[in-house]
């Protein structure tokens, strides 16, 4: 079998996957633009996967579709500061 869209794959998934966690727990602002960008690393995945279907690569992108789905539901569950209501 030819492994070579999972090694072309698997370190900007395995960055993506990483980099977004690192975003999404040490900067609460930037966490919009930080799922926009892994799940269109998802999407650059997926097309990887229908060009060249292979076992490997579909267990990474599993592994970072559930990552990706995980943060969301968790963003989209957490209240909203606002600016005004910060007490100091």
């Amino acid at each position: 079998m030819d492994q070579g869209m999972l090694n072309a794959l698997a370190l900007p998934l395995l960055f993506s996957i990483c980099g977004g966690l690192y975003l999404y727990l040490r900067f609460p602002e930037r966490r919009p633009r930080a799922l926009l960008v892994m799940t269109l690393f998802q999407l650059v995945g997926a097309y990887g996967y229908a060009t060249a279907p292979e076992e490997g690569l579909f267990g990474l992108l599993i592994l970072h579709a559930a990552v990706v789905f995980v943060l969301l539901v968790r963003h989209l569950q957490a209240p909203t500061l606002l600016p005004g209501n910060i007490s100091q």
